[in-house]
């Protein structure tokens, strides 16, 4: 590698060890490598421009605004009521539907956070009341975020389709069964925590009881359909239908549920703003550090000494993986991919993968890293909102964290479970 990987590299380890925060870290390391390299410092402020001038990246201030007028319009609280009279009878029924909910409620924001956030703000009490754990109900939250991640539509899959240049209506479907598979794992470890610690059964809901359910959640409901439907339906593109479900959610809660009032709405759309901002902060700075590795020739350098390894494909990509959760672990997971996205891009081509299998895999390893300590964002949400200190929900988390990286193997290895369904549907 030439002396300039080296000081990139260096340099940003160095910063983030520093405890600079990622999105200066890379935009002071890239400022000192265009000046060491010669190149006008005027080009960093033309990359990170044209690092956020995609019209696809308009799809994520859209799904996160989404997502938090609807946790506000009351469909996250309904989702959650509809699960518990279809599920509360069985044995762990309320823990499996604080799954469902969340992976429903995935479904409309796409992020992993945001997921964690809307069913940790409000199952903890409950599930404590009905005798599980609060540090169980804590992780329990917590895991559910990753599924808002892996499903569609997933805010990393939009980046990750921007970057390598892929369908990100493709990356959406090929990211389906393995979050519904982590759900029904998740499910799994909900009955098996139920029966060992003997939680007792919530009362069957009566027929009037779901039908009040189903009648109140029915706009809840409704709202992943109509957002995925529409785009595997070619009716309107992803970011489309982010502006689709930010519309969807103020009909909703302004005036049918009535639950969020216009005033109301600034404050959402701050809350929304303020994340929008942090997640297109770190992608401009980091479009300049990801266009200097390029111009060096980095990625592909790095990526012949991965291959370098071993000539066999399932030890090459198991190192992939092992690098990319403790990437994930350590690192904001959209500014990892942006400067990973060369040196990876290349090993699946090497390696022969199909791209859209590759960009599943990425996504999916950096939603595990949104669990894993010590940068893991939903730690610190779930942590924030359910009261139960980082540490207890990591001791906690471990069964989650195992069926996580079951589904991981599984799209590592059997690439059926991320390419079936595009190939069927599209």
């Amino acid at each position: 590698m030439s002396e300039l990987g080296w000081l990139l590299s260096l340099g940003l380890v160095a910063a983030l060890l520093g405890g600079v925060p990622i999105a200066f870290a890379l935009g002071g390391v890239a400022l000192i490598g265009f000046i060491v390299a010669g190149i006008d410092p005027v080009v960093v402020a033309r990359r990170l421009i044209a690092g956020t001038q995609t019209l696809s990246l308009l799809a994520i201030p859209g799904f996160l605004l989404a997502g938090e007028i609807m946790r506000a319009g009351g469909l996250t609280r309904r989702l959650i009521r509809i699960a518990s009279a279809l599920m509360g009878h069985i044995s762990g029924g309320l823990s499996m539907a604080t799954v469902v909910a969340g992976t429903f409620f995935g479904a409309i924001s796409g992020s992993a956070p945001a997921t964690t956030a809307a069913v940790g703000s409000i199952m903890p009490d409950e599930l404590e009341k009905r005798g599980y754990k609060r540090s169980y109900a804590a992780a329990l939250c917590t895991g559910v975020g990753p599924i808002g991640q892996m499903i569609p539509p997933s805010i990393p899959m939009i980046v990750w389709g921007v970057l390598a240049e892929e369908s990100i209506t493709r990356l959406f479907i090929a990211g389906l069964l393995p979050g519904l598979l982590a759900a029904a794992g998740f499910i799994g470890v909900s009955w098996l925590y139920a029966r060992r610690y003997g939680v007792p059964r919530d009362h069957r809901a009566s027929g009037q009881e779901l039908i009040s359910a189903l009648r109140s959640g029915i706009w809840a409901l409704l709202a992943p359909i109509i957002i995925l439907g529409g785009i595997y339906g070619g009716v309107f593109t992803p970011t489309e239908a982010s502006m689709v479900a930010v519309l969807y959610g103020l009909v909703v809660g302004v005036l049918v549920h009535r639950e969020l009032g216009w005033r109301d709405v600034g404050h959402v759309l701050t809350r929304s703003l303020r994340t929008t901002a942090n997640v297109t902060f770190v992608i401009a700075m980091a479009a300049p550090f990801a266009w200097l590795m390029s111009f060096e020739g980095i990625p592909v350098t790095l990526a012949q000494s991965l291959l370098a390894l071993s000539d066999n494909p399932i030890i090459i990509l198991l190192i992939v993986n092992l690098m990319l959760l403790v990437l994930g672990a350590l690192m904001d997971n959209i500014a990892a991919m942006i400067i990973l996205s060369g040196v990876l891009t290349t090993v699946g081509l090497q390696l022969g993968m199909d791209p859209t299998h590759l960009g599943a895999l990425v996504v999916i390893n950096f939603a595990i890293g949104m669990i894993t300590p010590p940068i893991g964002y939903s730690l610190f949400v779930g942590a924030s909102v359910t009261g139960v200190s980082m540490e207890r929900i990591t001791v906690n988390l471990w069964p989650f964290f195992l069926v996580l990286l079951v589904v991981l193997a599984l799209v590592a290895y059997v690439p059926a479970v991320t390419l079936a369904l595009p190939q069927l549907i599209l």
